[in-house]
C-alpha cells in the first residue's frame, strides 16, 4: 500500500479541457472549419451552398445550405461530442458513404468559438435557432423557417490565444479557405458554391453535369487546354480526370489534386503510381500536376485512419497502383498525333473527347489474388476498352527479377508520315515538314528517344542484342565503384552491356546494345554508376532499369554539332515519327517545337485569332 501522504498523480481531464484537445486536432485554422461545415452541408443533400468569411475566418464563418436541415429536438445534440446521425454501429465503419461520421467537428468548433446555428426542415412550420459560447449552449429559440442550415462561427480560438498567435496573415488564411472550397467544388460539380471575403464574392461556381466542365470554372482554359484525360477501370475501381501534358509540365506541384469517393485525400500509393507512368516522359525537375477522381467500392477503403480524413488507407494497393500506373500511361499514348500526321479533315487541333458519367460503382469484387502474390507480380494483362479507358484483366503472372512489360498504348508506334526535310540549324536542329506541321526538331534528343524506346522493346521481351566492341577499353575506377558496377554485372548483361572486371579496381566495356554507335566508355560508366547508386533506394525493377537505358540512349545518339545529310536527316525523322513523336527525351528535354497548319495560318494573317 502507498503511504496515505502520497497524493493520486493521474486525473480524468475536465470536459472543457477534452474539448479543447479534441479541437486542436479538428480545427488548425480557420479552413478546418470550412471544410468540416462544408462537408455536413453536402451530407445534408444541399444543392446551393453560400461561404461568407471575414477577416480570413477568425471573426466570422457562415455556411448557409438548402439541405435538409436538423428538427428541434436533435440540435443541442448535434453539439455533442461523438453525436452522429451518420452512423449507428462499428458494422457501418466499414462502409463509410458520407463525408463526415465521427461526431467531433461541430463540438469541437463550438469549443473554441461562439456559434449560431439557424435551422429548419422542409416539413417545419417554425424554424430553430441555438447560440453557444465556448461549447455552452443556451435555450433554443424560434427562427424563420427557411429549409436547411445556416451556421455562423465568430470569434474564433477566442480562448485559445496560443493558436490564434500561430496563424498565418488574413491573406494567408483566407487562401487555404479558398483552396478547400476549390476542393469542393471539384467533388461535387453538381452544387453551386459561393464564396464571399468581406463582403466581396471571390468565387462562384454554378452546378454543371460533368467533371470537365468544374475543372474548367476552377483551373481555367489554359489548364484544360495543357492536359490528357485519364480514364481506367477494374472490378470495384475506376479513375477519371486529367493530367498535364509532360511538354507543359513545371517546377509547381500546383495542382495535384486526387479524390477518393469524392472525399479529398493524399495518398503515396496513387501519387507514386502518376510518377511511374509517366516514367521517362517527364522532364527532369518537373512535376506533374493532375485532378483525378478515383471511386472504389466502401468495403474496400479505410477512412477512419486520421482525424481530419485527409488520408485513407486501400485494401488492395498493388490493383489500385496499377490501374493508376496504365491509365496514366495509356493517356501519355494520346490521339493528338493524328493531328500531325494530318489525319483529322480540316488540319485543326483535336480536343480531348468529354468525361463519361461519374462511373458506375461495380458489385463485383477486387482482383482474387492475394496481396502477396501481387507484390511480386511481374504485370497485369491490359486491354483498352471502347470507350477509350483502360481495363486490367485480372491475370497476374508471378515473377521474381521479371522483366516488366509497359502498357502498349503508351509506347505505340506511329503511322507512316509525310516528310519533307529542309536542313539544319546550327548543326544541331533539323527542320522539315512532318506531316502537316513544320517542325524543329533536337537531333540529339529525338535520336536519343529512339534509341531508348528501341532498348526499352528489348528490355521488355528480353532480347537486347550486344554488339561486341573491336578494342575492349579498361575504365580505372575506386575501389568503391568497381565493387558496385561489378555486384550489378548480371543485370547489366540482360540489358545488352558487357562489362568484365579488369585488375584490382578496372573494369572493360566488351560491348555495348546493338544500335549504338560510338560512345565515350569513360562518361558512359560514370553515368551508369550514378544510375546504380539509386537501385537499392528504388523498389521498382523498372524505375531501376529506366535511367540505365535512358543513359545508353544519351551516350548513343547522334551529338549535337554533327551535320547531317538530307537522307539521314529525313531517316532520323521518320524513326522518331515511328516511335509516337513522343515530345520529351528519356531524361525530359524537349525533342521538337511544332507549328501546326492553323497556327502558321494564324502568324501570317490567313485567319483570326480567335
Amino acid at each position: 500500500m502507498p503511504p496515505a501522504s502520497c497524493s493520486a498523480k493521474i486525473h480524468v481531464l475536465p470536459d472543457d479541457v477534452v474539448s479543447r484537445i479534441a479541437a486542436g486536432e479538428v480545427v488548425e485554422r480557420p479552413a478546418a472549419v470550412v471544410k468540416e461545415l462544408l462537408e455536413n452541408s453536402l451530407d445534408a443533400g444541399g444543392l446551393h451552398i453560400t461561404i461568407d468569411v471575414k477577416d480570413g475566418g477568425l471573426a466570422l464563418i457562415r455556411v448557409t445550405d438548402d439541405g435538409e436541415g436538423i428538427i428541434r429536438a436533435d440540435l443541442p445534440r448535434a453539439f455533442e461530442r461523438h453525436a452522429t446521425s451518420k452512423l449507428r454501429s462499428d458494422r457501418d465503419l466499414a462502409s463509410v458513404t458520407t463525408m463526415g461520421f465521427r461526431g467531433e467537428a461541430l463540438p469541437s468548433i463550438a469549443s473554441v468559438s461562439h456559434v449560431l446555428m439557424t435551422t429548419a426542415t422542409r416539413q417545419d412550420r417554425v424554424g430553430a435557432q441555438l447560440t453557444l459560447v465556448a461549447g455552452a449552449g443556451s435555450a433554443i429559440v424560434d427562427a424563420p423557417a427557411v429549409p436547411g442550415t445556416r451556421i455562423d462561427v465568430s470569434n474564433l480560438f477566442f480562448n485559445q490565444p496560443a493558436r490564434k498567435k500561430f496563424l498565418k496573415t488574413t491573406t494567408t488564411e483566407f487562401s487555404h479557405i479558398s483552396h478547400v472550397v476549390q476542393l469542393a467544388g471539384l467533388a461535387w460539380p453538381s452544387v453551386h458554391f459561393r464564396l464571399t471575403h468581406n463582403g466581396q464574392e471571390i468565387l462562384n461556381y454554378p452546378a454543371v453535369t460533368a467533371d470537365r466542365d468544374r475543372i474548367l470554372q476552377v483551373y481555367r482554359q489554359t489548364f484544360l487546354d495543357r492536359t490528357l484525360e485519364v480514364r481506367g477501370r477494374t472490378a470495384g475501381l475506376s479513375i477519371r480526370g486529367v493530367m498535364v501534358d509532360p511538354i507543359h509540365a513545371r517546377s509547381s506541384r500546383t495542382p495535384q489534386e486526387l479524390f477518393v469517393n469524392r472525399r479529398p485525400v493524399r495518398n503515396a500509393t496513387v501519387f507514386h503510381a502518376v510518377m511511374e507512368g509517366y516514367g521517362s516522359f517527364l522532364p527532369k525537375g518537373h512535376h506533374p500536376t493532375f485532378v483525378l477522381f478515383l471511386e472504389i467500392e466502401p468495403d474496400r477503403l479505410d477512412v477512419n485512419v486520421h482525424p481530419t480524413k485527409k488520408e485513407v488507407r486501400f485494401a488492395e494497393t498493388e490493383a489500385l497502383h496499377q490501374l493508376v500506373r496504365q491509365s496514366v500511361r495509356h493517356a501519355l499514348g494520346g490521339s493528338e498525333r493524328k493531328v500531325v500526321l494530318g489525319l483529322m479533315p480540316d488540319g485543326s487541333s483535336q480536343t480531348a473527347p468529354e468525361f463519361v458519367p461519374t462511373a458506375e460503382r461495380q458489385t463485383t469484387s477486387f482482383l482474387n489474388s492475394h496481396p502477396a502474390a501481387l507484390a511480386s507480380a511481374r504485370m497485369e494483362d491490359s486491354r483498352i476498352n471502347a470507350s477509350g479507358e483502360v481495363s486490367l484483366s485480372g491475370n497476374v503472372e508471378g515473377s521474381q527479377l521479371a522483366f516488366a512489360r509497359e502498357a502498349a498504348a503508351a509506347y505505340q508506334r506511329g503511322e507512316k508520315a509525310d516528310i519533307v526535310p529542309f536542313g539544319q540549324i546550327l548543326r544541331t536542329y533539323l527542320v522539315a515538314q512532318v506531316g502537316e506541321e513544320l517542325q524543329v526538331i533536337d537531333q540529339h534528343t529525338a535520336h536519343e528517344r529512339v534509341l531508348f524506346q528501341r532498348l526499352w522493346r528489348g528490355w521488355q521481351s528480353r532480347d537486347i542484342p550486344s554488339q561486341p566492341l573491336l578494342i575492349p577499353e579498361p575504365i580505372e575506377l575506386t575501389a568503391a565503384h568497381s565493387a558496385l558496377l561489378i555486384k550489378r554485372l548480371d543485370d547489366l548483361e540482360k540489358l545488352g552491356l558487357q562489362i568484365e572486371p579488369f585488375g584490382a579496381t578496372a573494369v572493360a566495356i566488351r560491348g555495348v546494345p546493338v544500335g549504338l554507335g560510338k560512345v565515350d566508355a569513360t562518361a558512359l560508366v560514370q553515368d551508369l554508376l550514378d544510375d546504380l547508386t539509386e537501385w537499392d533506394s528504388v523498389a521498382s525493377l523498372e524505375m531501376r532499369v529506366q535511367p540505365v537505358l535512358a543513359s545508353l540512349a544519351c551516350h548513343g545518339a547522334v551529338r549535337a554539332g554533327r551535320a547531317l545529310a538530307l537522307p539521314e536527316i529525313q531517316q532520323l525523322i521518320q524513326d522518331w515519327v515511328e516511335e509516337g513523336l513522343i515530345m520529351t527525351c528519356p531524361h525530359g528535354r524537349r525533342t521538337a517545337f511544332r507549328l501546326s497548319t492553323n497556327e502558321l495560318a494564324k502568324l501570317f494573317g490567313r485567319v483570326g485569332w480567335a
